[in-house]
Order: C-alpha cells, then sequence, then structure tokens
C-alpha cells in the first residue's frame, strides 16, 4: 500500500454485521466472535435473527444482524452501539444505522447499493444523504464484483459464489482489528471437507478481503485489543441454550439418573432440543413430540419411570403446557421445564427478547399450583441454574420452572469449564427395594418431599394422577380439609426451598441511597450501568434475583438498607408487582423497556440518575 496505516491499541470494541438473511451474517459474526475467544478476549454477542422466515429479499424484514463487543477488559454486554456496521445491503443500513456511533464506521458493498435494493429499503433517494451520516467514517468496498472476480476461474456456479462474499468482509474487518485468519481457515476445513472447492473458494475471499483492506488507503489506521486478563483455565465459548443443555447434562451425572428430554421445536428454545439429541453417545433421550402437550407429557411420563425430566419451550408453549404442569404440581414429581422467554402475546416477537413470562410462570396454572421459580442471568450461568433446577426438583420433588430469553439463548460468551467434583452431590429420595410399609405420600419432615418409587420395583406399585390426593396415602379424596391441608403442604414444600437457597448479596455501595433491583437476562447491562455511574461519583447499589419463587430468605433485610428502590424489567413490571404481593412495606420504583431488544446501558444510566437526583 502507498502508506503505512497507524496502529491503535484500544480497549475495547463492538462490530455489527448484518445482511439479507442469506447473507451469512450469524457465521460471519461467529468466526469473528470465536477467533476474539481463541485471541483471549472477553467476548459479548447479540445475534439478532428475522422474524419471518422467509422475508422478501432485500427488505428490511428480512434483515439478519450479529453483534459482538471484544475487549481487553471484563465485557458483560453486546454493547448498546457499534463502533463499526458492516452493511451487506441498504437494508442492512436502514434496521441498523441508529445503533453505530457518532463517530464509528460504515463499512458497505457498493454493489447492492443500487436503485432497486434502495427502494427496497425504504429510501427514497441516497441512503447516506437520508441518513445524515455527520462523523462516521463511510467505507465503500465492491464486495459482490471482488468476490466474482476472486472466484471467477474456480469452478464455482454464480450462486455458490456470491455466498462466498461474507467472507470477504470478515476478511475487511479481521485486517481492521488484527485478528488472524487461521480459525476461520480450520473452520473451512472442517465444514467443507467433503468439498474441497469449497475450502478453497471461502479461504481464497478471506484472504482477499484481507489484503484488499490492507492495500486500500481508505483506512488511516487499524487497531489492536490486547488480551483480557482471565483466570486460567479451559474456556469455550456457549451460548444459554448450549449451557443449559451441558448444565442439564452434568446433573444427570451427578444424580445417576437418565437425562430425558420431551420437547416441540420453538424459536428460541429449539437449540436445547438439538444440542441434547446430539449426545446419544451419554445415552440421553429426547423425543421430538407432535405438540407442546404432548412433550410435557411424555417428560412427566419419564419422570415417573425414574428419568431426570425435562421439557423445553417458550412462552406460547408454556401457556399451552400448563395444565400438565398442574399435573406434576399434583402427582409431586420432579420435573424442570425450561422456558425461553420471547416478545408476546401469542406469536408476538418470536426471534426477539423480553422478560414477560415471570407472572405466568409463577402463577399460570389453575389452582393453587406452586412450582420453584428460577432465573438464569448470563450465557454461561445458564449451566449452573440448569444444573440447580434439576438439583432442586429432584430432592425436593417438585416442578421447577428455568427462565432464560432469547438474550440468553443465543448470546455467547467465554465460558471456563467447570471441575465437576466442585459442584454439589444430588441425593434422589428413592424408595429402596424390599422397603415395607411405604405410603407414596408420606414425607421428609423437614423438606415434606415425598419419596419417588421407580415403576417395576417389588412391593411399591402405586397409581399416580390428577385427581386430588389423600394425604400419605395417595388415594383419591374429595374430603374438604384433606385438600385445604394438601394446598397447604404443596405450598410450603417450596417456601421450605428457601433455606438452602444462597443468600442475597449487595454489589456495590452499600451505604448508598437508591438501589437498582433486577432479575435475570438484565444482569450484564445493570451491572455495567452500575460500574460507569459508580466511577463517575455516584453512590449506588445493586441486587440481583436469580431466585424468584421462592425468595432469597434475606430479600426482606436486603431491600430494607436502601431508601430508593428501582426495580429494572424487559416487561411492564411483573417483578416490581410480585416483590409488593410479597415485601409491602417497601416502595418500589420501575424503568421498565419492551421493545424486543435487552437494555441499554445509555436508557439505565439516564434512568438511574434521575432517580438519584429526585
Amino acid at each position: 500500500m502507498s502508506k503505512q496505516a497507524k496502529v491503535i491499541e484500544i480497549e475495547e470494541v463492538a462490530i455489527r454485521f448484518s445482511g439479507d438473511s442469506g447473507d451469512g451474517m450469524q457465521l460471519t459474526g461467529t468466526l469473528f466472535s470465536d477467533t476474539s475467544a481463541l485471541f483471549g478476549n472477553d467476548v459479548s454477542t447479540f445475534p439478532d435473527y428475522p422474524a419471518e422466515i422467509r422475508a422478501p429479499q432485500g427488505t428490511v424484514g428480512g434483515v439478519s444482524g450479529f453483534q459482538v463487543h471484544f475487549g481487553h477488559t471484563q465485557i458483560n454486554t453486546p454493547g448498546d452501539y457499534c463502533d463499526v456496521l458492516v452493511a451487506m445491503n441498504p437494508a442492512a443500513l436502514k434496521a441498523n444505522f441508529r445503533w453505530v456511533k457518532p463517530d464509528g464506521i460504515i463499512i458497505y458493498d457498493s454493489d447492492a447499493f443500487d436503485a432497486k435494493n434502495i427502494e427496497k429499503a425504504g429510501y427514497k433517494g441516497d441512503p447516506f444523504e437520508e441518513e445524515v451520516v455527520g462523523g462516521i467514517q463511510l467505507i465503500s468496498a465492491p464486495v459482490s464484483s471482488l468476490t466474482r472476480e476472486s472466484l471467477k476461474d474456480i469452478g464455482l456456479d454464480q450462486k455458490s459464489i456470491m455466498r462466498c462474499k461474507n467472507m470477504f468482509a470478515l476478511g475487511i474487518v479481521s485486517w481492521l482489528y488484527d485478528r488472524p485468519l487461521e480459525h476461520a481457515i480450520r473452520f473451512f476445513n472442517k465444514k467443507f471437507a467433503s468439498k474441497p472447492v469449497l475450502i478453497e473458494a471461502n479461504t481464497k475471499v478471506l484472504n482477499d478481503g484481507y489484503f484488499y483492506a490492507e492495500t486500500i488507503e481508505a483506512f488511516a489506521n487499524n487497531f489492536k485489543v490486547r488480551p483480557a486478563e482471565i483466570e486460567k483455565g479451559i474456556y469455550r465459548s456457549i451460548n444459554g441454550n448450549q449451557a443449559v443443555a451441558w448444565g442439564l447434562m452434568a446433573a444427570a451425572e451427578k444424580a445417576d439418573l437418565q437425562l430425558f428430554l420431551g420437547s416441540y421445536p420453538i424459536t428460541p428454545a429449539t437449540g436445547i432440543l438439538e444440542e441434547l439429541a446430539a449426545r446419544k453417545d451419554l445415552k440421553i433421550k429426547t423425543f421430538q413430540a407432535e405438540d407442546e402437550i404432548a412433550g410435557i407429557c411424555t417428560a412427566i411420563g419419564a419422570s415417573f419411570s425414574g428419568s431426570l425430566a425435562v421439557t423445553s419451550t417458550s412462552g406460547p408453549g408454556l401457556a399451552l403446557k400448563g395444565e400438565a404442569i398442574g399435573l406434576a404440581v399434583m402427582t409431586e414429581l420432579p420435573l424442570v421445564i425450561v422456558n425461553v422467554q420471547r416478545g408476546g402475546p401469542s406469536t408476538g416477537l418470536p426471534t426477539k427478547t423480553e422478560q414477560s413470562d415471570l407472572l405466568q410462570a409463577l402463577y399460570g396454572r389453575n389452582g393453587e399450583s406452586p412450582v420453584v421459580v428460577i432465573a438464569s442471568s448470563t450465557p454461561s450461568n445458564c449451566f449452573e441454574y440448569a444444573f440447580m433446577s434439576a438439583k432442586i426438583a429432584v430432592e425436593h420433588m417438585t416442578p421447577v420452572i428455568l427462565l432464560t430469553d432469547g438474550f440468553l439463548a443465543n448470546g455467547t460468551e467465554p465460558w471456563k469449564i467447570p471441575d465437576l467434583d466442585e459442584y454439589p452431590g444430588i441425593t434422589v429420595p428413592k424408595v429402596a427395594e424390599g422397603t415395607t410399609g411405604w405410603l407414596p405420600y408420606a414425607r421428609d419432615p423437614e423438606t415434606l418431599a415425598r419419596t419417588w418409587a421407580f415403576p417395576g420395583t417389588p412391593g411399591l406399585e402405586h397409581r399416580l394422577g390428577s385427581l386430588e390426593k389423600m394425604n400419605r396415602t395417595g388415594t383419591v379424596s374429595y374430603v374438604p380439609e384433606n385438600h385445604e391441608e394438601m394446598t397447604h403442604i404443596r405450598d410450603q414444600k417450596v417456601q421450605r426451598i428457601a433455606q438452602g437457597l444462597p443468600k442475597l448479596e449487595i454489589i456495590g455501595d452499600e451505604d448508598a441511597d437508591l438501589v437498582i433491583i433486577g432479575w435475570g437476562g438484565t444482569y450484564g447491562h445493570l451491572v455495567t450501568a452500575l460500574s460507569e455511574v459508580r466511577r463517575e461519583g455516584h453512590k449506588l447499589a445493586m441486587v440481583h434475583f436469580n431466585y424468584i419463587n421462592p425468595l432469597p430468605l434475606n430479600t426482606a433485610e436486603i431491600l430494607g438498607k436502601f431508601k430508593k428502590r428501582l426495580v429494572c424489567e424487559i416487561n411492564l413490571g411483573q417483578f416490581a408487582s410480585y416483590l409488593r404481593m410479597n415485601h409491602p412495606e417497601f416502595l418500589y420504583r420501575q424503568f421498565n423497556k419492551i421493545m424486543g431488544l435487552p437494555f441499554t446501558v445509555k436508557d439505565l444510566k439516564e434512568a438511574i440518575l434521575k432517580n438519584l437526583e429526585e
């Protein structure tokens, strides 16, 4: 190149890859984030899928995006706004321009910015004039034509050639941020092992994109992000759905039970079914049912027979499973129900995130039907809370609903592979063969959990069903006093679980006037906002809930330490309402967002500073 680009060292950067759903943006973002993780950076990602499977090509409805935030310091969110937007067509620009920093960079495929695509995206004229780019640096790159030129003699048809253009874009960004290409090339060699021409094509285009960025003078600088200083260990990138599946597998191993998943595919929970279905080597059984009701009923049957039973779903599926969850409550069988929340109501926003299934998880069944409710807070700790959900379900003979959400399910971060010897054991309340005088609803006096007799055990034959049970004997009962007694027992059994839960901890300043309160997948954005507000000289505290029902025993003690309480959640205030019900002695302020998107740190900081000043 005619002049040497200056290398600038920076702490962190956010990049958003965006294009049509067929442009390979998810793969491009994944390869870039995996490369950064292998390089040693801390990483957080946010895939953004179109809700319509076959949205018209070139339209905003068909845009697929992937944002990756990586850095030398700890990274807790995928970033509010991106430093670089890679826009493969005008629709990608239209959908994502609002998320580009004022001094950011837009790299766009100039070949795709023709009159037809500009009109499809909803622009009337020059997209960059309509968007008022200001201080944003525009990098025009003829990605499509350069890809065709690169592969004109390789022997592929035009459609296959154009499928490689995302690798040209990856090459450009890899040069810009000093990322090695070896990981992507290893991926090509593995994925296309039976098709050497595709290995050659993708590798060539990737390198051509890299050298194109190095050669053109549009980039005055390229950037270097040093590896993060993280705890030593073996790491891998993991998303929330994978972590849930692995946590359940670990629990089955600890409990020495066979894992069974009865499920129906539903966005964004399907990845759990896919991950477990691939592990027949561990003797895991999965059943893809014809509907949501069949999925949970097969899981209840598996639990009756002595398996660690799980069903996975999203909000609409949880609604359909309601009566069967009540059956698991009545029969007092262990069952884990994983609900990956998405935007609603009804079909709603299938590929977008939300926290609005909380009240459904707590109360969405007929009768007094208490279940344990737990919420994961990061993609990687979905492993821990899936494990704990299974442990509680088995040891207390109760259904447990584990709440994640679309943001956690699809987002990735580095995960230190744990030593399972450091995880607690799981005590299975199994009735031993040869036990005499066994009664199905006789209980442990401390936990109120009944014991578990596996079918086929001589002398322990019994029946379970959905009608009310007589205490201890388990026979069908219509005795009014017995129904009230059993209702209280089932409720108390869940409440007593609080005695074994970890206590709430305060993050930040214990002497602050204001505490921000969150639950589930908002953790990363809240803790980042907390850190930034404190760095600006304000006192602020935070508490985050993973155990929802029952609440930790010291909830009132912690909430009572502060003058003002701000509950932040991605719904209209469901957890705030739940806290008012359980701890009405306190006043709660609310900050709510319900756009199908995670919080932004910017919005949180504005809400926090406003409440600090009032």
